[in-house]
């Protein structure tokens, strides 16, 4: 893999170019019109609901609180885009643990080309219209005692309109990819966070007037955490590990290639956020089961007095919160080191350098190269995995340490997300940007 050594833009070039350069300034409105538009359609409720007894049963379920932060609101307020981006990403996932255990995927994707690639995302959607129907059919069922008339007609109604409205989300979603800038799903996550962000603060700033000095002092503590962790973020998604890559000569006609050396840049943190999002979802379930249980009789009774003392253990805020800390290591190392195996392959790293007549040095090709690139996946998974702990860990610890309960699920997660969204879609301009400085130097 050959690094490009051009020039990086400065911010006045990229804005100068946002503006000017006609393609670039397309895109751009394409993104922003079509986020408006996903925004518009979290505001528009399911008819026939009482909100008001519905908030007031969530406000203290985590699970929900967490979810509610990645449908910016949506759920909450029972929006016909409350399922918004969610489906499609898990029926992505879905398809990556899919695509590493059948045979005929797995040939699709590597060696069917584009066509091959097109065909797993078309299978993608359908995977993304049956999760959809099901968490429609799952979040109607629950809010069918909220509802001012239950009964067949308002939940065929209200499962039509969640899914409809998901897969509507889905097609924006890939029009952004296609014809704006950046990622459409992560964008759309990305602006659902934003999005909760002033009632968040609001809501600290409301509760640091009201408490006092301490509050203020608390606040303050948080916010500068929370900028610590970001800087942290940043530089640890920015950080790969470079081994150095020597390619043979060869000789095309009369013209002679020399020796180049190159280097395969492995990320950090290869799962990026998603390691921790399945290790919250974990955290969060006994909680929201027990909620969930409350108040029943037979086995749902008996299984409710299990989950009471497992979620009272697995809180950061309980009398022994090293548990708390060594079960979410555990199940982000877990996590991170499956969600690395199936995106990086060892063995198909080592087979593609060796056809391409590539070798790291002092290593032999085949299998000892396939070796030494695992050995070094695996050691920098496993850091990896301790920034993710700490950076979830940290906030948490300082929210129960000075009783901060205004965040609502905003935590290490969104901040990955935030942080991350924000760095590929920046470097996406700046691509777009060099390629009009190479569109000028041609036309003169």
């Amino acid at each position: 893999m050959v690094v490009s050594r051009d020039k990086t833009p400065t911010a006045q070039e990229t804005f100068a170019q946002m503006a000017q350069a006609a393609g670039l300034r397309g895109r751009l409105l394409v993104t922003v019109g079509l986020l408006i538009l996903v925004r518009l359609g979290v505001y528009i409720p399911v008819p026939g609901v009482d909100l008001g007894r519905f908030q007031a049963e969530i406000a203290n379920t985590p699970l929900i609180g967490f979810l509610d932060v990645f449908s910016g609101g949506g759920i909450s307020v029972l929006g016909i885009f409350a399922l918004g981006i969610l489906p499609y990403i898990n029926a992505s996932i879905i398809m990556q643990l899919l695509t590493a255990a059948l045979p005929s995927l797995e040939n699709l994707q590597k060696n069917e080309g584009e066509a091959g690639r097109r065909k797993i995302s078309q299978i993608t959607r359908y995977v993304a219209l049956v999760w959809s129907a099901l968490q429609s059919t799952m979040l109607t069922t629950w809010i069918q005692s909220y509802a001012d008339n239950p009964g067949p007609i308002f939940f065929a109604e209200t499962v039509l309109a969640f899914t409809a409205g998901s897969m509507f989300v889905m097609w924006l979603s890939e029009l952004i990819t296609e014809r704006g800038i950046g990622n459409g799903a992560s964008l759309l996550i990305f602006v659902n966070i934003v999005a909760v962000l002033p009632t968040i603060l609001g809501n600290t700033v409301e509760f640091a007037q009201q408490g006092g000095r301490d509050a203020i002092a608390g606040s303050v503590i948080l916010l500068l955490s929370f900028l610590l962790m970001i800087v942290g973020i940043v530089f640890v998604q920015e950080g790969t590990r470079r081994i150095p890559i020597i390619s043979a000569r060869r000789q095309v006609g009369k013209r002679l290639y020399r020796e180049r050396t190159n280097y395969l840049p492995l990320r950090l943190n290869q799962g990026g956020v998603m390691p921790i999002i399945f290790a919250s979802a974990v955290l969060f379930l006994p909680a929201s089961l027990a909620q969930f249980t409350q108040g029943r009789e037979g086995f749902v009774g008996q299984l409710h007095q299990v989950l009471v003392p497992v979620s009272n253990a697995i809180r950061m805020d309980s009398s022994t919160p090293w548990i708390y800390v060594l079960v979410f290591f555990s199940l982000i190392l877990f996590f991170s080191y499956f969600y690395s195996s199936l995106i990086v392959n060892p063995v198909d790293m080592s087979q593609n350098l060796k056809k391409m007549g590539s070798s790291i040095p002092g290593i032999r090709p085949g299998k000892a190269t396939s070796e030494y690139l695992e050995k070094v996946i695996n050691r920098l998974t496993f850091l990896g995995a301790a920034f993710l702990s700490v950076v979830a860990t940290v906030p948490a610890a300082v929210e129960s340490a000075l009783g901060i309960q205004t965040l609502r699920g905003l935590g290490a997660t969104s901040l990955l997300i935030l942080v991350g969204v924000a760095i590929d879609t920046a470097k996406q301009i700046q691509t777009y940007v060099i390629s009009q400085r190479y569109e000028g130097m041609v036309k003169k």
